[in-house]
Order: structure tokens, then C-alpha cells, then sequence
């Protein structure tokens, strides 16, 4: 190899300039391995899937970057809506190539690839609440990923349509959706101090409070767990 780089971190380096023509194809891997002097079977050993492992990591390594760029910030009076929003807004700015993003999103949306994009899209939507220092381990752990997830993945998409000066357009267009997941959350909060609301709703609420997130069961291979041993909502 050319490179003192660990192989994957290489091949990351090598197959982005590939990626704009080619996506993140077989060949763009194979061109990127070329590049840096690994063998193909070395780097086949490496990367079993090529290019999609790749894709996988680059994107990991978006949300280190992230993290990076927030502890460095000085964010400590900031309101934690603006914390939100401004960490989705770093995840978007690590990305200096918008091509390299929509290869990757173009990628993710193929059927058998599908399920990894969701996944990514998940862990850094769990990255941005745990490092707010998200304490749920209910069915809120669950509903604030899943609508940061609708957020951060509806606000990529119009960043790479965002012809703007400076993506003024994308970060109005992320305000927005933070403001609709806050009205959101002003109407569960409605529903649970509406005496009439609360005890016709008292039946899923009690189903959903025996809802645990994933790190109130290491033991079970699922992503969350059923106590049975609460008492009914009253």
C-alpha cells in the first residue's frame, strides 16, 4: 500500500473522487483499491460488500465528525430546540459534496440496501439525542428517533435540491420541521392533561408505557422490551 492510513480509511479517501461518476459502484471500489495499491482481495477482505461498506462508513464517519464539531461549540445557552436543529445542520455541513451525499442516498434507496440506509439515518438521529443527554427509556425513546428521523431525512433531501446562498433555504426548511415535531410533542402533552382525553386514551397508554428502550434489556436480541411487571396506568 501507499498509504499509512488503515485500508478502509484509504479506500474512503480513494473512491469519493470515483463516486460523482460512477456512484458507489463495484467500479468505483475497484478503481479506489487500484489507487492506493491494495490488493483486490485484500480489499475485497476488508470491505465484503465494496462500495455499500464503504457508503456505510463515510456515513459513520459523518456523525464522528458531528460529534466533534459539538463538543468543540460553545452551545451552553443555547435553547435545546436550537441544539437540535443546529446539530442536524453540522451533520449537514461535514458533507462538503452534495454528489457524494445523493450517490449514497440513490444507493440507500435500493430495496436490498434499504434497510441499511434506514438504520444510519437512525444511529444519527440516536447520536444527536444521546449527546443532549437524552435520559428516555420508554416509548419516548422510540417516538423522539423516529421523528428526528423524519426530520433529519426529509432536511438532507431538500439540502441536496438547495441552490440557495449558503443553504439559507434548507436551514428555514429544518426550522420548520422542528417546529412542526415540537407542536407534536405540546399535543401529547395536551392529551395527557385532558381528564377526558387521558381515560380514552388510557388503554394504548397503558400498552405503551410497558414499552423499555434498548438499554433498559442488553440481554434480549430485539430493540426494546415488554414489563409486564408495571402496574396499569390509572
Amino acid at each position: 500500500m501507499t498509504t499509512q492510513l488503515p485500508p478502509k480509511d484509504a479506500l474512503i479517501q480513494a473512491i469519493l473522487p470515483h463516486v460523482a461518476f460512477d456512484g458507489w459502484s463495484d467500479c468505483s471500489f475497484q478503481m479506489a483499491a487500484a489507487d492506493v495499491g491494495l490488493d483486490p482481495v485484500v480489499a475485497q477482505a476488508v470491505c465484503p460488500r465494496g462500495a455499500v461498506d464503504l457508503a456505510v462508513e463515510f456515513h459513520k464517519q459523518g456523525d464522528a465528525l458531528m460529534l466533534e464539531r459539538f463538543a468543540a461549540a460553545d452551545m451552553s445557552e443555547t435553547r435545546y430546540r436550537d441544539k437540535i436543529s443546529g446539530l442536524v445542520k453540522m451533520r449537514l455541513e461535514v458533507n462538503d459534496d452534495k454528489e457524494v451525499v445523493r450517490k449514497a442516498s440513490a444507493l440507500f434507496a435500493l430495496p436490498k440496501y434499504a434497510g441499511d440506509g434506514a438504520k444510519l439515518i437512525w444511529d444519527t438521529c440516536d447520536a444527536i439525542w444521546n449527546v443532549l443527554g437524552d435520559t428516555s427509556d420508554d416509548i419516548n425513546w422510540y417516538t423522539k428517533r423516529a421523528t428526528l428521523s423524519g426530520v433529519y431525512g426529509s432536511t438532507v433531501l431538500f439540502w441536496l435540491g438547495d441552490k440557495s446562498d449558503g443553504n439559507a433555504d434548507t436551514w428555514a426548511f429544518l426550522e420548520r420541521r422542528i417546529e412542526n415535531v415540537m407542536q407534536i410533542e405540546k399535543l401529547k402533552a395536551g392529551v395527557r392533561g385532558n381528564p377526558v382525553l387521558k381515560g380514552l386514551f388510557a388503554g394504548p397508554m397503558w400498552a405503551m408505557s410497558h414499552v423499555k428502550a434498548p438499554k433498559a434489556a442488553p440481554m434480549q436480541d430485539v430493540p426494546g422490551r415488554w414489563d409486564m411487571d408495571k402496574e396499569p396506568a390509572k
